[in-house]
C-alpha cells in the first residue's frame, strides 16, 4: 500500500492473526522483495502513487514466480483492473477498509486453509 496508516493497519491485522508479515511502500519494493524470498501470500493495493499498480506489481512477480498468491486491496469498488488481475492469478478482493474478519476470512480463502 502506498499508504503508510493503511500499510501498518494491515501489518497489525495480519500479526494479530498470527501471520509474519514484511511491509513495502510501493510496488517495485514488493516486486524486489519477492525476487529474493517467495511469499505465501501479498496483500495488493490496486492504486499506488506514484510507481507502479498493484496490477503491475503482481504482472512483474508471476513473471519469476508462477502461482502467487494475492488478495486484491483497494478503497475503490472492483474494477475491471481487479478482474484482470484476478485472470492473472490473484484471488479474492477486498474493499478497505476492511476488519480483522474480512481480511483473515480472504487470508484462510486464499491459502486453502478453510
Amino acid at each position: 500500500d502506498d499508504e503508510s496508516t493503511q500499510r501498518q493497519i494491515a501489518s497489525d491485522l495480519l500479526t494479530k492473526l498470527g501471520y509474519s508479515v514484511d511491509v513495502a511502500a510501493d510496488g517495485q519494493t514488493a516486486v524486489d522483495l519477492c525476487a529474493k524470498a517467495p511469499y505465501a501470500l501479498l496483500v495488493l493495493d490496486m492504486v499506488m502513487e506514484p510507481g507502479i499498480s498493484g496490477r503491475e506489481t503482481y504482472e512483474r512477480i508471476v513473471q519469476f514466480n508462477p502461482g502467487q498468491k494475492a488478495i486484491i486491496a483497494s478503497g475503490y469498488t472492483e474494477t475491471d483492473e481487479v478482474k484482470a488481475i484476478q485472470k492473472l492469478g490473484a484471488g479474492r478482493f477486498i474493499e478497505k477498509p476492511y476488519t480483522v474478519e474480512t481480511i483473515g476470512a480472504a487470508v484462510k480463502e486464499t491459502l486453502g486453509l478453510s
